[in-house]
């Protein structure tokens, strides 16, 4: 539904002073994958902190209505997948251009900013159901559209 590659934090600080303004283009058409290393032009690809959970997933059902990627902060939306259950599983994704493998590693936790960026009780009610951090098992090309879905 959505995909986001953001080459910035826009969470520092304190909640309380607000997200850093969005960079042009964060929210892609499409975006690039590698093995190993992540999203490329996002903040986490290649840092070494980062390489076992470089790309995020959650689920549209998780989220507000009217809520994105860009709110949340995840890289991939999608939508009828029950993303919180997969831990361990590989989650394969085919937009068209080949299908992505994601080792789906843990949860991506919600944070205090959820308040902020959803309203209050953001937080509370991500609880559970923040996504999930995986780590790109091969390259390729992932588009925002139809998505055929593989779990193994």
């Amino acid at each position: 539904m959505q995909l986001l590659a953001s080459p910035v934090h826009r969470f520092e600080g304190r909640p309380g002073d607000g997200p850093l303004p969005a960079p042009e283009g964060e929210l892609a058409g499409s975006i690039r994958i590698r093995a190993g290393l992540g999203i490329v032009g996002d903040r986490y690809f290649g840092k070494p902190a980062h390489r076992d959970a470089s790309v995020t997933v959650i689920a549209a059902e998780s989220l507000p209505s009217g809520a994105g990627l860009v709110q949340v902060r995840r890289n991939i939306l999608v939508r009828g997948i029950a993303v919180d259950t997969l831990i361990g599983a590989v989650l394969t994704l085919d937009s068209g251009d080949g299908p992505v493998s994601l080792q789906v590693r843990r949860r991506a936790n919600p944070c205090a900013w959820m308040d902020v960026t959803l309203g209050p009780g953001g937080f509370k009610a991500l609880r559970g159901k923040g996504g999930i951090r995986c780590v790109p098992l091969n390259d390729g090309v992932l588009r925002v559209g139809p998505v055929e879905i593989s779990v193994a």
